[in-house]
């Protein structure tokens, strides 16, 4: 997907749209930006190929909801449920449920998004700060026992025990790791 500002300094936004368009795949959604009162330049836009525009100053929600529906569009394939199996857990990414056995977990968003994490890095240490970024993505703040008490409830609700396969241990002044055992 391409998202830019239609002001563009060097060249026309219709030339740099233009130019894009030629180096992306066709089906690439492409969205622009432009200032308050710029009527003409939307109309340019959109003759010129753009698939959608949005209005400065931006509200974030707005940008993904739009951002989203182009993507979709582009991308109807890649919108069904995704299924992960683990041994007998199944994470379907849409939507965000998860399986033991066949039975559903009752997990959180956040747990549910932080246990996919730690399966897609099984064996892998995972730093406190990556952990951080990857699940609580728009919060600058979180506590560390927010995120210790998430890993527990994690923890608790997979039973995530050495007799079950697999074991999720704090690895010392890092972070933590999913661990499968056995064969």
């Amino acid at each position: 997907m391409l998202l830019m500002d239609w002001s563009v300094t060097d060249m026309e936004g219709a030339e740099v749209l233009r130019r894009a368009k030629e180096k992306l795949a066709a089906n690439a959604p492409t969205m622009f930006l432009v200032g308050n009162n710029a009527e003409d330049d939307i109309m340019a836009g959109v003759a010129a190929g753009a698939d959608d525009y949005l209005v400065k100053p931006l509200r974030r929600g707005e940008l993904v909801a739009r951002a989203s529906a182009l993507l979709r569009r582009a991308y109807p394939s890649q919108n069904s449920a995704e299924q992960l199996q683990f041994g007998p857990y199944v994470f379907e990414t849409r939507p965000g449920r998860l399986l033991k056995d066949g039975a559903v977990i009752d997990v959180t968003q956040k747990e549910f998004s932080l246990a996919l994490l730690f399966f897609r890095n099984i064996g892998r240490p995972l730093s406190r700060a990556y952990i951080h970024e990857s699940v609580w993505v728009r919060d600058t703040e979180v506590p560390s026992r927010t995120m210790d008490t998430h890993v527990s409830r994690v923890r608790n609700k997979l039973h995530l025990r050495p007799e079950n396969g697999f074991r999720l241990v704090p690895v010392y002044s890092y972070g933590y790791r999913l661990e499968k055992l056995g064969a």
